[in-house]
């Protein structure tokens, strides 16, 4: 059967007019804040105490948008007789925003789970230049880093916690056993 000649024109109109009689949803957004889900990729936050300067996140980054300096530094021994340890500290780390794409390569490939996804998307900046970010911002940045999600309760628990609680039972039973006289003699 062949089409009837402007029937196309007829349907296009009544979705037109069926679309047109609907109200419209519109979030008005200074004003009301958008639901975004839990785990929302936003700006990225530095916990500083676990950068080893390791400095993967900066090499594996597409962008090249991670600035990351730092110096060698001596530590003395921490029994006598030991020897001079060097560790790296962290002078300088800085995420150029205006250059992220937002992939999330550097928060995988950190072994030290130092850097982390805010949900925070408020940060823009009149001038570009405002928008490499240093150690100190990324750091108030994690303020608001959500908790992780909780372990399925049907979960096995992990070995680590398994061991340290095998290990703690241990250390509490042979603290509780009452020492005999013959045991007292040996120590």
């Amino acid at each position: 059967m062949a089409p009837v000649p402007g029937s196309g024109l007829a349907k296009g109109l009544a979705v037109t007019l069926r679309t047109m009689t609907r109200k419209s949803v519109t979030a008005q957004y200074p004003d009301t804040q958008p639901a975004l889900p839990p785990r929302s990729r936003g700006v990225i936050g530095l916990f500083e105490e676990n950068c080893t300067v390791c400095m993967l996140c900066a090499r594996e980054c597409p962008d090249w948008c991670i600035y990351i300096d730092s110096h060698k530094e001596t530590v003395p021994p921490a029994a006598p007789g030991g020897r001079e340890r060097s560790r790296n500290v962290l002078d300088r780390f800085a995420i150029d925003f205006s250059l992220c794409m937002y992939c999330g390569i550097c928060i995988e490939v950190c072994p030290f789970d130092a850097l982390f996804w805010s949900p925070e998307f408020e940060y823009a900046e009149t001038d570009i230049r405002d928008l490499t970010h240093e150690r100190d911002k990324l750091r108030e940045w994690m303020w608001t880093v959500p908790a992780p999600p909780a372990l399925d309760p049907g979960a096995e628990e992990p070995k680590e916690i398994a061991a340290a609680r095998k290990a703690a039972e241990k250390l509490a039973a042979a603290q509780a056993e009452p020492r005999t006289d013959a045991q007292e003699g040996q120590s």
